[in-house]
């Protein structure tokens, strides 16, 4: 054999090893199959529905009131400041009485005026009636006398009343507390020039108190006078019992809630103010719904769905589900499920729909099955 024949041999093997490894080195390798996963599930059951709710309140007075001046003036002194005890009778604050004593004074004159003009027409009338009684004037002229009189005498009582008046009148320049209680607001300050009837000062009467909370308008048909109520202060364990004593008849242009009101008989009721934990009782039996924890639900869509398990292939399957409301730590399913199916509850969002899974067991239990099996 030729020699150039002999030197080709190992250029046809090279080449041909090189061409095997660009095609085995184009050709994509095999995809691994996908792993079965291992999944938790709940059995979808009837639960009792936790209807027990808490509401946040405050203590305010049963009594509340605002006082005001009865006339109109210049404050010149306020001796109430907020929080301050107050008893009945007490001096709140002051206004500038010196009209009120004008207008007094003025009326005092008019009573002196009147009193002399009665006495006037009383001596007349002496006088006449006893020329009356020798016949030198006729008996009109002694009737005239006694209308003259009498009108003295009723200007006179007039006088007075109007004295009397002017008397209080001064009077009120003081605003004095009617009852025993604490300032809770100041509404007005020296200086201020105020009309009649403007609150000056607030004052919570001592008394019972009222826990007052608002109550949502899906919730309020629940709630009416009576209803035993527990009240638990914010700093506090033990729980007051109170009733419902007033439930409010509109909802608040505001906030579309309505005010509840709870009566606290107790003399140990929480300082005015204080924030308090309304826990209502004797409400209707919870209803039974189906609830699934919140891990197992997720989007899809513009809706929310679960993965549900089918025990003979063991593969899941998506189906979308109806949430109500929540409970806890839980979502109440409105509808999409019935009552005995397996939802898968914790690795929703790494599952494929028609992907095969494993039920999940902890290595506590899975130790435990060999030990079992050996005894």
């Amino acid at each position: 054999m030729p020699l150039h024949a002999l030197s080709r041999r190992p250029r046809r093997l090279l080449a041909l090893l090189l061409a095997t490894g660009l095609v085995a080195a184009c050709s994509k390798p095999e995809p691994a199959p996908e792993p079965v996963r291992a999944v938790k599930v709940v059995t979808v059951g009837a639960s009792t529905l936790q209807v027990a709710h808490e509401f946040a309140g405050e203590v305010r007075p049963r009594v509340e009131s605002r006082l005001g001046f009865r006339v109109p003036g210049k404050l010149v002194r306020r001796l109430a400041e907020v929080g301050q005890r107050v008893q009945p009778g007490q001096v709140l604050a002051q206004l500038d009485a010196q009209d009120l004593q004008l207008s007094a004074d003025a009326a005092r004159a008019q009573v002196a005026a009147a009193r002399t003009n009665r006495d006037l027409a009383e001596a007349d009338l002496r006088r006449f009636a006893a020329l009356r009684e020798q016949n030198f004037i006729s008996g009109a002229e002694l009737e005239r006398r006694e209308s003259t009189f009498k009108a003295a005498q009723a200007q006179l009582e007039q006088a007075q009343a109007q004295l009397a008046a002017q008397a209080n009148q001064a009077r009120y320049a003081d605003l004095v507390a009617d009852a025993a209680g604490v300032v809770t607001a100041v509404e007005a300050e020296p200086g201020q020039v105020v009309a009649a009837g403007t609150p000056v000062v607030r004052i919570a009467r001592d008394g019972p108190r009222d826990a007052v909370f608002s109550v949502p308008e899906d919730k309020v048909a629940g709630f009416g006078p009576g209803l035993p109520v527990g009240v638990r202060p914010w700093n506090a364990t033990t729980v007051l019992e109170g009733k419902v004593r007033e439930v409010a008849a509109s909802a608040d242009p505001v906030t579309r809630t309505f005010a509840v009101k709870v009566g606290l008989e107790t003399r140990e009721a929480p300082p005015l103010g204080a924030t308090v934990t309304v826990l209502p009782r004797g409400v209707a039996a919870a209803p039974q719904v189906l609830k699934l924890p919140t891990s197992a639900l997720r989007q899809e869509g513009a809706g929310t769905a679960v993965w549900v398990l089918d025990p003979a292939s063991m593969t899941v399957r998506s189906q979308a589900v109806q949430v109500a409301t929540a409970d806890g730590n839980e979502a109440v399913i409105a509808g999409g499920l019935q009552a005995g199916q397996q939802v898968v509850a914790a690795g929703v969002h790494v599952l494929q729909p028609g992907q095969k899974v494993r039920l999940w067991q902890d290595r506590a239990a899975q130790a435990a099955q060999p030990a079992v099996a050996a005894r």
